[in-house]
This record gives structure tokens, C-alpha cells and sequence, in this order.
């Protein structure tokens, strides 16, 4: 029998939040359906510093910003980035992505988060409208891997959040090896992916919340088949 597919998720445990509830039955689901022993650990964002995520075969930032230890998640966020580990951000974790690639990539050091910081570029912003517990469409580039591991090219997801990616910048963030690929009906940027990553994807939506519907997250499947394409 293969070993265990090891799945870390980074990311302070919250028994209350919608997605970390969420998370564990969409995991379960796509382990099912790949028919594979999985493994997931949550791991606390202040024990990141004593944390071999070397060893995992992939990584998911979840939701739950601001996180215990911030510089910790950017750091996990860059070393998946340059080193092609299978990454998965949802919510917090797409917002946080963005920013390390704005710092690390663009040299936006300035790079910052209206719920945390309190000057330099705002590449994440409040929001126009809250989109805490709601649902809205989503659709997707037909060229992207959320639109291949969806297999059509819009969906009904489901939100918790109130800061997105600032449209002063989206253009110029999305002008490179990252691509914006999934927007909402009003076009602002609901997803992103890197080009020249063998699995790198982030959204604002929580694909994860399709579990609770007893329903499969399709990004869940592609992120843990891209897992194990790189055994």
C-alpha cells in the first residue's frame, strides 16, 4: 500500500468557522473520489517556525486572517511559490498570496492589507459590498486550471469576507507569470494562478463550502491530484 498523501493546512483552528468545518469533509470527499489515504494536519500559524513543511506533499492556506503569526503565512506563501509545491489559498489565503506576490515579485514592498495595515499600497481592500455569508457567480477563464478542474466555466460559491483585491491594481497584478482567472458578475477578481507553477491557485470564494452541501470541491480534487502527479 502507498503512503499516505500528507496534506498541510496552515492556518489557526477555529471550531466555529464555517470553512474549518467545511475543510475536513471536502478533503474527505476528494480522498474518496481519488480513492487515496489522506493525512491533513492543521498546523497553528505560530508553530510554523518549528514546522518541516518540506515533508508535506501539499499545502492549503485557509481561511481565518489575521493570522497568529502574518510573516509566517508569507513566508509558507513564497517558499510554495518558488518551490512548485501543490498550493491551494482559500479566502485569507488568496488575500495573503496576493500580497507576497506584490512584495516578492512585483517589488511592491509596500504591498499591504487594509484589515492589518494602516498605510502603503492597499493592494487588499474593504470591499464595496460585504460578502460575509453570502453566495454570488463566479466565472472563470476557459484557459485556466480552476475552469479545468470545474469543467464548466461559472459556478455558485459561497463567501465569508469583507476585503478583496483593490482594482487600482488588479491590472497590474495580474500582468505577469500571475494570472487573474475567475471574476464575479461585477468583474473584480474573485481568483488567481500562477502560469509557471505545477499547481498554484488562490480565491476569494471557499470552493471548500460545497461539502457542507454534500457536494465535491472540484479545486480540492485538483489540488490533491496535482499532490500526487508530483510523487
Amino acid at each position: 500500500m502507498s503512503s499516505p498523501l500528507c496534506l498541510s493546512l496552515v492556518g489557526d483552528y477555529r471550531a466555529n468557522a464555517v470553512a474549518h468545518q467545511a475543510i475536513p469533509l471536502a478533503i474527505e470527499r476528494a480522498a474518496r473520489r481519488l480513492n487515496l489515504i489522506v493525512e491533513a494536519e492543521w498546523i497553528a500559524t505560530d508553530q510554523l517556525d518549528q514546522t518541516d513543511l518540506t515533508r508535506s506533499d501539499a499545502v492549503w492556506v485557509v481561511p481565518g486572517s489575521p493570522y497568529l503569526n502574518d510573516e509566517g503565512v508569507f513566508e509558507t506563501l513564497r517558499w510554495a511559490r518558488e518551490s512548485g509545491k501543490p498550493f491551494l489559498g482559500s479566502c485569507g489565503g488568496f488575500q495573503y498570496a496576493v500580497i507576497e506576490y506584490a512584495r516578492n515579485v512585483l517589488g511592491w514592498h509596500d504591498a499591504s492589507h487594509a484589515e492589518t495595515d494602516t498605510g502603503g499600497r492597499m493592494v487588499i481592500a474593504p470591499l464595496s459590498c460585504s460578502l460575509v455569508e453570502q453566495r454570488g457567480r463566479v466565472r472563470f477563464d476557459a484557459e485556466s486550471r480552476i475552469a479545468q478542474a470545474y469543467g464548466v466555466l461559472e459556478s455558485d460559491e459561497g463567501y465569508h469576507c469583507n476585503f478583496g483585491v483593490n482594482p487600482d491594481f488588479s491590472d497590474a497584478l495580474g500582468d505577469n507569470t500571475l494570472r487573474i482567472t475567475a471574476w464575479d458578475e461585477a468583474g473584480d477578481v474573485r481568483g488567481v494562478e500562477l502560469r509557471n507553477h505545477p499547481f498554484y491557485v488562490a480565491t476569494l470564494f471557499q470552493s471548500e463550502r460545497a461539502a457542507l452541501q454534500d457536494k465535491e470541491s472540484p479545486l480540492v480534487i485538483a489540488w490533491m491530484q496535482a499532490a500526487l502527479g508530483q510523487r
